[in-house]
């Protein structure tokens, strides 16, 4: 039996090149994060489906479908050679509205026979369908509170954006507390904080083709650089500040909790206003619960090891239960997989 030619294409094309989505675990910025792509590769073909980036198509009318992870950039070749067919297109919504609006866009939306979203305003198993943003589950974490050298951490890029719901504020809000408060108990990580951001694009394009980001950055005394793996860090600290890109977005739940259970490390969270619907609030705290830093912290200083290992144990327990499911890459795969598959045989 012939094998169904699926095109593949994400929105940021370094990842798109000789199929490096499908078959590269990660992407740089995370641990594992491609994994949920690998399992559609490995899955498609277990199907009779064949997943392929653009730039590995000879001919693009001898192809069954398309599928784009995240609204693409209409003026790349392939992209465009992709529109110029008949022939059935599927959307995948990773990003939020802060960084793809047009992922939103009712307008571009009617391009696409479906659309996969994590997105719970607007699933209706009809052309919306549901689908969280998906990880490599790991189920065994360390509980040894010993090895914690210190009370706090963060890790995240440094961005800018003026949006209403943006947490990217939020987050400097959560260094620069800790920094005048209790440094000792404090060390931040990621990249892009060793030069100044701005929202302004205008004022990013200039320091980027002047190179005075650099010349201009602020200083944060408990930064301590860039890291090579999310869970080895945060395996050494006992809470993370661990804030979405946005919040009170129904469903938008990234990988951000995730890297914190699978390290043994529990998430001071803030993003999605319904995160208790999909994970059990004894596995996480609520930043939404505390008045101001002073509040939280006291909470975090006075919680008992016992009360802390039982944060630990509950999220052991949702790692190890069937409800992680809908977060894992293998149902990433299947969903989309399954979807696919009815539309094209």
């Amino acid at each position: 039996m012939r094998m169904k030619k699926i095109g593949v294409w994400s929105y940021y094309e370094v990842l798109n090149t000789n199929n490096f989505l499908l078959l590269n675990k990660d992407a740089g910025i995370g641990d594992n994060l491609l994994e949920p792509f690998n399992q559609l590769y490995v899955k498609g073909k277990y199907n009779n489906i064949d997943f392929m980036t653009l730039d590995l198509i000879d001919n693009f009318n001898d192809m069954e479908g398309f599928i784009f992870f995240d609204f693409p950039r209409m003026t790349n070749k392939y992209v465009k050679k992709v529109f110029q067919t008949d022939l059935p297109k599927y959307l995948v919504v990773l990003e939020s509205k802060l960084i793809r609006i047009d992922n939103w866009d009712v307008k571009k939306c009617v391009f696409f026979k479906k659309i996969f979203t994590w997105s719970d305003d607007i699933a209706n198993g009809k052309k919306y369908i549901k689908l969280n943003l998906s990880q490599k589950i790991i189920k065994d974490i360390k509980k040894d509170i010993s090895k914690k050298k210190k009370l706090c951490t963060l890790i995240a890029g440094n961005k800018k954006i003026n949006h209403p719901l943006e947490l990217y504020s939020k987050r400097v809000e959560a260094i620069k507390w800790f920094e005048k408060n209790h440094p000792e108990d404090f060390d931040f990580y990621g990249i892009g904080w060793d030069r100044y951001v701005s929202s302004n694009r205008y004022i990013r394009y200039l320091f980027r083709i002047t190179g005075l980001s650099k010349m201009f950055k602020l200083n944060y005394p408990s930064y301590k650089g860039k890291i090579d793996s999310k869970k080895d860090t945060l395996e050494k600290y006992k809470f993370s500040i661990c804030y979405e890109n946005a919040r009170d977005t129904p469903g938008y739940i990234t990988e951000k909790i995730f890297d914190c259970f699978f390290s043994g490390c529990v998430p001071i969270y803030w993003g999605a206003n319904n995160i208790t619907d999909h994970i059990p609030k004894e596995c996480f705290i609520d930043k939404r619960d505390f008045e101001d830093y002073k509040s939280l912290y006291a909470y975090l200083t006075d919680l008992s090891d016992d009360k802390y290992l039982e944060y630990i144990d509950a999220i052991e327990n949702y790692l190890k239960s069937k409800e992680v499911y809908k977060f894992s890459a293998e149902n990433f795969a299947n969903t989309i997989v399954q979807v696919i598959s009815d539309d094209i045989h």
